[in-house]
Formats: structure tokens, sequence, C-alpha cells
């Protein structure tokens, strides 16, 4: 799952982004150091977003084998509990699998802390069941909303189809710090936070994989690169946006790619403390994951950028010491 990646020199392209410092410079801010591995060193923290997880945990040990002396430590407390040590100034950088919220974005304001928005992938997030389930090859989003939606009285998978077991379904999925339960709740159950509350919930997506891949009757959903990882143990669901099981598609790096997956393809985010990026190793971390990063993308088990948004989103970066104004997360 961890691709090799050849080393390119990266840090004079991030000293760019500093306004065109200097080894030197750079050496002097953040604690940097001729060490012999490109002269950074310091501790880069990054949390959040389970989903996002894999993608950064990867590009974390990919830059400190060209960089030693550079420690990316990363976390997974879901996207909100992220967000919440980001406005605290814990970390320096946020996975996310949701854009920030209106109340982020005044937390982070009276904080005091400017941030930039990266995308940086494409994620399907994907409705799984367990490999003996014989029975659900498909989902509209009308029997998921029945499935899961506040006050929902579906106990038993007849009750979505007379046709099926009078088994009781067996839910997971994520708890409510996470990005990938407000996406899923607000597209499918037509509120952020609209949600039974009578299901398994996790921040660990790897629990909800052990939780679906252990019972015959379960149901859970979590990003398609958990599944892409577990294709021996689980069994994937189309979803169809109408009532019609015609339409139904199945989550595959083509169909996110080209937007059939509907609706439940989402970009997935870093959001980054805008002072951070006065530190060297943090500058050059970030260009090394959007240049670097998209041939990681794939090979965790997501969709990469298009050319056009790969390159907005590198613009954003290398503009980011000028911008004047965080995203508003709309």
């Amino acid at each position: 799952m961890r691709l090799i990646l050849e080393w390119i020199p990266l840090f004079g392209v991030g000293c760019l982004l500093l306004g065109g410092c200097t080894v030197q410079d750079a050496n002097s801010v953040g604690g940097g150091s001729s060490n012999g591995s490109g002269g950074l060193s310091g501790t880069i923290t990054i949390d959040g977003s389970s989903t996002v997880f894999p993608i950064s945990q990867a590009m974390a040990e990919e830059f400190q084998k060209l960089h030693a002396d550079v420690k990316v430590v990363v976390a997974e407390s879901g996207t909100g509990g992220g967000f919440k040590k980001f406005m605290l100034g814990e970390t320096e950088i946020n996975d996310a699998s949701r854009p920030i919220k209106q109340k982020e974005i005044d937390a982070c304001k009276k904080a005091g802390i400017e941030y930039l928005e990266l995308k940086i992938a494409i994620d399907g997030l994907s409705i799984i069941v367990n490999p003996k389930n014989d029975w659900c090859d498909c989902l509209t989003v009308a029997q998921l909303k029945a499935i899961w939606a506040p006050g929902s009285t579906v106990k038993n998978w007849s009750d979505v189809d007379p046709s099926w077991p009078e088994k009781e379904i067996k839910l997971y999925g994520p708890d409510t710090d996470s990005g990938t339960f407000d996406y899923f709740t607000e597209v499918i159950c037509g509120k952020s936070g609209a949600s039974r509350t009578d299901y398994n919930p996790s921040a660990d997506d790897n629990v909800l994989v052990r939780g679906v891949a252990g019972d015959e009757y379960s149901l859970g959903y979590f990003g398609y690169a958990y599944y892409a990882e577990n294709k021996d143990k689980l069994k994937i669901v189309g979803v169809s946006p109408t009532d019609d099981i015609a339409d139904c598609v199945k989550p595959t790096a083509e169909t996110i790619e080209a937007g059939k997956y509907v609706p439940l393809s989402r970009p997935l985010f870093l959001y980054v403390n805008k002072a951070a990026l006065k530190k060297p190793e943090i500058a050059v971390f970030l260009n090394y994951y959007m240049e670097q990063g998209q041939a990681l993308i794939s090979e965790v088990g997501y969709v990469r950028l298009s050319a056009a948004v790969l390159e907005e989103t590198q613009q954003a970066l290398r503009g980011s010491s000028g911008a004047s104004a965080a995203p508003s997360g709309e």
C-alpha cells in the first residue's frame, strides 16, 4: 500500500512559498538545521479525519525517508475532533472529510487562526455489508434514509424489502465527531447530524471494518479506502439516487472520478494554519504533499484530483503567504 517515491529537490520550491528564502534562512526558522536531509528538522502535527488518515500517514512515511530529522505525527480524532484541536492551536494541519462548518470558521476567527483549505483527493463514501450477504446488492437513497434516519422503525432486513431475511440489521458507522458522519447524514437523511442513535459507532474505521466483517447481517458505511484495503472481508453495495434499482452504481475509482457515483462522492481536504507556513519543514511538506501526493492517492484507495482542480489547489498553496481571507467552507 505504500509507494516508494523518488526524491525531487523540493526545498527550493518550498522556499518560494515563503517568498524566496535561502537554505541559510530556512535553517534559522522553525528550528531548522543543516543535517544532511535537505536542511530540515522539526515536528509537524496532523490530526482529524480517519478517512484522510491513510493518505497523510503514507505521505508522512515517505517524506520522513527524505527528511529524517523531520517528525510528522499523524493522529485520527475525526474531522470534528481534529478541528477542536486545530482551533486551539494544538495542531498545524487538520485532515477533513468535509468542508469546515460555520461554527468552526467562527471559532478560528475568535482564536485568531487563519487557515488555508486544500483539496487533496476524492472519496466515494461506501455502503458495506458482510460477504455472506447474498440478498442485497443495491440500496436506494430512500432505503438508506429509512434505515438511518432518526426515529427509524427499520429493525430487520425484511423491513427494507419483504423478500430479504427477517434478521436484525447490525448497524456500524462513524461517531458524531466524524466528517463522514456529517456528510452521510446530510446527504442521506437531509440534515447534518440527523441519525438514529442505536448503532455501533467508532472513530476508527478499522473497528467498523471488523464489525461488518464479523456479522453476517451487518450494514455499515465508511470511506472507500477502507473497503479497498479489506475487499476479502467485505462486500460493497451499489447506491441508486432514484427509486429505480436500474440506476444503481457501485463506487470504483472510475465511477467516482467520472462523477457517476452519486450522491456519496465527496472531496477530501487539508486545513492548514497559515502561521505554520512560516516553518520551512511545513511549507516543504505541504508542497511535497501536493506535488507528489497524487501518486499516493490511488495507492491508498482514493481518487486523484483532476488536473484543473490540482492546479487550482497548488496555486492556492503557492499564494498562501499573501492570501488575506480564509475560505468560507460553503
